[in-house]
């Protein structure tokens, strides 16, 4: 019997101890791996419970949008891409900066006696719109208003501040930094809309742009905050933004007077339901959006301050529209219902050609998005515009807000499940038809202004040009409505379609009556009338051959019929 020494170890104990490390190298990995998930979940919780560090502080004043970029960095370089010039079909982005009435000469006639003859682009990025404006050709070569600066400027500091200096309270930068000051902003906006542009621009650059002790180069410069002159802005995060709380707000006294007056009115608004939440209780206090209305109503209307129709000139007080409802139809009955302070009717401009008093439409997108499917089905203006992306742990809202065609899988494909390619062409044939219909309606009109210039030589009275003239003013409002609203009808497509057909309607029958007046009254025609017989006359109908009757299961053939009485 043999037997091995002591100290020699068997194979079994060999493979058992390499066994026992390759299992000690799986669990140091396993755990490894665990622990690793485990920290970045942790990270990524931390991230979304502090989703910025405030390294500066911004405040009431800070229109600059380069220190919020300091806090915020993903959104301010996501600002700063409305730079760009890619566009989609229709523009819609940092569009062309094409001259449109080179583009669309009838356009010059639709304007006719209005500063939008003499120079009218295709808007580019939010970036540019205060510059645009400032350089425009309606406002170099023309008298405006300041009311303007409204929706192309970051104003609201301005506001208060004129407001405050109006009250002859401390105006600084700490007391503009103070708070938002809700009586002195519309005080300070009421006294703006009595200014003319240049005016309320210089207004605009003498309001600190931010506090002087906020940076480390306004450190170095250790200006005062009483003599910090600021730079003009365009649109900027204060105006949408509180800086306290980062919550969506609005700021614009247009939107907030104009959509109090919408709760006011027995309009039928669907897709804000925050409005027929308050018209069913006590009224007690007008509706104000930053206290009644949802987070998601917000995301439109933080872009429905100013994507909208208003009243912008100088002879009153810059408002929206909306007493009677958001249809094109209830803001011209409000308009028609409207006197100026000095109690003469309302009216945008004196039609160059014709005398016609009419309307201009400035850019309602919010109007035209409420009457479609996307309103209707709780879709906000930020939802497409301004899509969410994943930033670590957080979903953040892009600050590149440009047209949905250049994001379609963040801004569509979400509710969309087809094909990039479907919803492109489903947007462009929808777009295509509406401009083709712009288009129609543009020839209707150039054809109703020639008959209605052709009447008016023709010595035609007052009395005959009113109807004339009051049938003018609906079909270009429509018209109007819908080649100034940016979305080329997707917005709403049936009703830019509804639209385009009545301007159409109401240009063929104002060019009729014009023509009538031209051409006097026809002679009375004496040719007989032949009364109407059918489709086919009587005595032209073929012969039919009649059948006999077909003998019935009840009666066979050859078989009397029962008498009444025989049962």
């Amino acid at each position: 019997m043999s037997s091995k020494p002591a100290n020699e170890s068997s194979p079994s104990t060999g493979g058992r101890f390499i066994f026992l490390c390759f299992l000690a190298l799986v669990v140091a990995g396993v755990t490894f791996a665990v622990t690793a998930t485990l920290i970045n979940i942790f990270e990524r919780k931390q991230e979304a419970r502090v989703p910025f560090v405030r390294l500066v502080e911004v405040n009431e004043v800070t229109t600059d949008p380069e220190i919020w970029g300091v806090n915020w960095p993903f959104q301010y370089d996501t600002y700063l891409k409305t730079v760009d010039m890619e566009e989609s079909e229709y523009g819609g982005s940092s569009a062309m900066t094409q001259s449109k009435l080179d583009a669309h000469p009838w356009l010059k006639r639709l304007y006719a006696g209005y500063a939008f003859s003499i120079d009218y682009r295709d808007a580019r990025g939010h970036a540019y719109m205060l510059h645009d404006q400032e350089v425009t050709k309606r406002v170099t070569e023309r008298k405006q208003g300041g009311a303007c600066l409204h929706c192309h400027a970051s104003i609201i500091p301005t506001y208060r501040r004129l407001g405050l200096e109006a009250e002859g309270k401390p105006a600084d930068a700490a007391a503009l930094a103070a708070d938002f000051n809700w009586p002195a902003v519309m005080a300070g906006f009421e006294q703006t809309c009595t200014m003319d542009y240049s005016s309320a621009n210089a207004e605009v650059k003498k309001t600190p742009d931010h506090l002087p002790d906020e940076t480390a180069a306004d450190l170095e410069k250790n200006e005062p905050p009483a003599t910090h002159e600021g730079t003009a802005h365009p649109v900027s995060c204060v105006d949408c933004h509180d800086p306290e709380s980062m919550a969506i707000r609005v700021t614009r006294p247009g939107f907030v007077t104009g959509i109090a007056a919408l709760a006011e009115s027995d309009d039928p608004v669907p897709h804000l339901p925050s409005i027929a939440h308050w018209r069913s209780g006590k009224r007690e206090k007008p509706y104000d959006p930053n206290t009644d209305a949802s987070r998601q109503e917000m995301r439109t209307f933080v872009c429905a301050q100013c994507h909208v129709e208003y009243y912008c000139a100088s002879k009153e007080t810059l408002f929206f529209p909306w007493g009677e409802g958001l249809k094109a139809g209830d803001i011209e009955k409000a308009y028609d219902n409207h006197k100026f302070p000095d109690g003469t009717p309302f009216y945008d401009y004196e039609h160059g050609e014709t005398k016609a008093h009419v309307y201009k439409a400035q850019h309602p997108e919010f109007e035209l998005w409420s009457q479609g499917i996307h309103a209707r089905s709780g879709v906000s203006c930020a939802d497409c515009h301004m899509p969410y992306e994943r930033q670590g742990a957080m979903k953040v809202s892009s600050h590149w807000v440009r047209s949905p065609m250049l994001s379609i899988n963040r801004s569509c494909q979400n509710c969309h499940h087809v094909p990039e390619e479907e919803l492109k062409a489903r947007v462009e044939i929808i777009q295509d038809r509406t401009t083709d219909m712009i288009e129609r309606a543009a020839v209707a009109m150039t054809d109703m202004l020639d008959a209605i210039r052709a009447a008016q030589a023709s010595n035609a009275t007052p009395e005959q040009l009113a109807p004339i003239l009051d049938l003018q003013k609906k079909a270009m409002w429509r018209l109007d409505f819908i080649s100034s609203e940016n979305s080329k009808g997707f917005h709403a497509d049936q009703e830019a379609t509804k639209l385009l057909g009545e301007s159409i309607d109401y240009s063929r029958q104002a060019q009729a009556l014009a023509l009538q007046i031209r051409a006097g009254e026809a002679p009375e025609s004496t040719a007989p009338i032949v009364p109407v017989q059918g489709i086919t006359p009587n005595d032209r109908t073929p012969p039919t051959e009649e059948k006999p009757e077909a003998a019935t299961a009840e009666e066979p053939q050859g078989e009397e019929p029962k008498e009444e009485g025989d049962k």
